[in-house]
């Protein structure tokens, strides 16, 4: 059975190792160009916190964005919800359980985008509003994460995409890989390697492409015509990260923290963070995620500036017990907008 787990776990890292040309042959010319972009969001408070540098270190459900292999930490059942107020009208809402099943982790979740109300407009009066229409974006994930070894953890998720308007939708569906291999006499040096969003293309349909034209030399007959929207890919990632933990005699912690985003859609970022825990207790973070031409607006592509900052705070239902509820708050600077805020909790039974 061992041999089998290795020749299986074999398997999966080249197929990691090789995903890169498959990346890589995106740039910057591609900005853009690809769409769902709103799967490149991070929904959770903690890892949003130290922007998105913990691929090797991340536990529990957060792992659904960052890496699915660290789900495959759970002990016993971690629920989590999380609430981010983006920009203007835009709304976040995400939620997710993860299941100890023996060796592997089970979860599930969901996270969607909502973005107010807009008016529909007609061409022949654009004037006058005939109404308002709710747009939203929806991702479920299921996933399933397993520890192979004391060092070796790993995962794989299949996600359902769904984009609508009233009267257009696209659905897609998009695969999740990750590894996590812990080392170090302590267990403090982390690595990690993800491959995110990895999928068939998407496209629009609906009445929403349809057209209703006028039948020449025919009075008012029409017929109706369907125009075909362009398919459009999505927003694949692979990230790279490692995470060294500075451990005291007073149970407190200094975690360090990287990670190499290459973007298949966009220009690759780095993005480097520190985490000081008391106790576990109160956890603070903050991060920097880099990208070429990020400190000038005319150069800029992202809506983050860089800087992102949080916290958690974990209080346990007894001393010395690990089951409890734990609140997350993150910031994530912008320019332009006034930044981004993200609430969490967490439960553990």
């Amino acid at each position: 059975m061992k041999k089998l787990y290795r020749k299986y776990l074999s398997t999966f890292i080249a197929i990691l190792i090789i995903s890169p040309t498959v990346l890589l042959a995106g740039n910057r010319d591609r900005t853009g160009e690809a769409g769902a972009s709103e799967l490149l969001i991070n929904p959770w408070g903690a890892s949003a916190g130290w922007g998105n540098c913990n691929t090797a270190a991340v536990r529990g459900i957060e792992g659904t964005f960052m890496n699915i292999a660290g789900t495959a930490f759970t002990k016993g059942t971690d629920v989590k919800v999380s609430y981010t107020h983006y920009v203007g009208q835009i709304n976040i809402i995400a939620g997710g359980i993860c299941q100890q099943i023996g060796t592997g982790v089970l979860g599930l979740h969901a996270s969607n985008m909502s973005f107010g109300e807009i008016d529909i407009i007609r061409a022949e009066n654009p004037d006058m509003p005939v109404g308002t229409y709710s747009p939203n974006s929806l991702s479920i994930g299921l996933s399933y994460a397993k520890v192979f070894s004391n060092s070796i953890y790993g995962g794989i998720m299949v996600k359902l995409i769904n984009e609508g308007l009233f009267n257009s939708t696209a659905t897609g569906v998009a695969f999740d890989v990750g590894i996590q291999y812990v080392t170090g006499k302590k267990e403090n040096l982390k690595f990690g390697i993800t491959l995110k969003n990895w999928g068939p293309t998407m496209r629009f349909s609906g009445d929403g492409q349809a057209i209703r034209l006028s039948v020449p030399g025919k009075g008012e007959n029409q017929f109706t015509v369907q125009v075909r929207t362009a398919q459009f890919e999505l927003p694949s990632q692979l990230l790279i990260g490692m995470t060294y933990d500075v451990l005291t005699e007073q149970n407190y912690r200094f975690t360090f923290s990287g990670t190499f985003i290459s973007n298949a859609f966009a220009k690759d970022q780095i993005a480097v963070g520190m985490e000081i825990g008391f106790k576990e207790y109160l956890i603070l973070r903050g991060g920097y995620t880099y990208e070429d031409g990020i400190f000038k607006r005319e150069t800029r592509t992202n809506l983050f500036s860089g800087p992102s900052c949080g916290l958690t705070v974990n209080v346990p239902v007894k001393k010395g017990s690990r089951n409890g509820f734990g609140l997350d708050y993150a910031y994530r600077f912008t320019n332009p907008f006034a930044g981004i805020h993200t609430v969490g909790l967490t439960f553990d039974f």
